[in-house]
């Protein structure tokens, strides 16, 4: 089965949690991540696996922000291309037969004119060369999160479409608002879902923001409500409590995992974790969820 055969499924599908977080409980740099596909390539790899064996079926490459633009303009000593290559490969690895592996892309982490100095064309070009890369080493789909800015996520689902007949799922951090669900560039939850499936996603999601937990469910119904394609959720452990220069997520496993039932009882077809996540609150969603009946096989 294919993975845009999956989604199709009505899931529930389980992704895996965060990788940077994992990471820097190693004691590394939190914000360098897709480095150690290069300098650290068997924590990356212990990390994936253990995502593997708390039952993910879906594995996220350690391919977040290196995209030219990013890489350039906050890590230039990084070898781009090799830090995508090996990024997949080392979730490959990992997922063996019995998992599928999304490359991970997101944000330039510039403004669109004339708020900063990034054309659409910039932004499409600079998913477009690294969208290339991971499906070149042989992703089974694309994952844009973390988007705050709807026309540069709509760039890079074009961009993806593009390089190849792949399923894009594309998720963006929500705040709650007076006004609705909105990105902190003022874009609707019902916007983003409407235009992601119009242009051809396959998918459309929530993960990241600075949204209460108990918020997800419905947030799950308004993005099932404006389109029809495949709901992914992917909170955080909880909002981050700021200890020195730390963000600490401290949300109990057994408590993420209840959130994650009730979100695919509204709907949620893809289902995971972001930042603070963990095997842990990997595996307990996963029991929690087959003790409901409502994990599906991968393969």
């Amino acid at each position: 089965m294919s993975f845009a055969e999956l989604i199709k499924t009505g899931g529930p599908i389980l992704l895996d949690g965060a990788m940077g977080s994992e990471l820097e409980k190693s004691g590394l740099n939190l914000g360098s991540s897709g480095l150690y596909n290069i300098l650290h390539p068997e924590l990356v790899s212990r990390i994936h696996i253990q995502y593997v064996n708390a039952g993910s079926q879906v594995l996220t490459a350690n391919t977040f922000a290196l995209n030219p633009i990013y890489v350039k303009n906050h890590r230039p000593d990084l070898d781009f291309e090799k830090g995508n290559r090996l990024g997949v490969q080392l979730a490959r690895k990992a997922a063996g037969e019995e998992c599928y592996v999304l490359g991970n892309l997101t944000s330039c982490g510039q403004l669109r004119q004339p708020l900063g100095p990034c054309s659409e064309k910039d932004f499409y070009l600079n998913f477009k060369e690294q969208a290339k890369i991971l499906a070149e080493e042989g992703v089974d789909g694309f994952l844009i999160e973390t988007m705050f800015d709807l026309k540069e996520a709509l760039c890079g689902l074009k961009a993806c479409l593009d390089v190849a007949s792949l399923p894009v799922i594309v998720s963006f951090a929500f705040n709650d608002t007076p006004g609705g669900f909105r990105t902190i560039m003022g874009d609707t939850a019902d916007q983003c879902a409407l235009e992601v499936a119009r242009a051809g996603g396959s998918g459309i999601g929530a993960n990241c923001g600075e949204l209460e937990l108990n918020r997800f469910p419905e947030l799950v119904r308004r993005l099932r409500e404006s389109a029809s394609i495949p709901v992914l959720v992917q909170p955080n452990a909880g909002l981050p409590k700021i200890s020195g220069t730390k963000a600490v997520y401290d949300l109990p496993a057994d408590s993420f995992a209840q959130i994650i039932k009730e979100c695919v009882t509204s709907g949620a077809v893809l289902v995971g974790g972001c930042c603070g996540t963990g095997p842990e609150h990997i595996k307990m969603t996963h029991q929690v969820l087959s003790q409901s009946g409502k994990v599906i096989n991968c393969q």
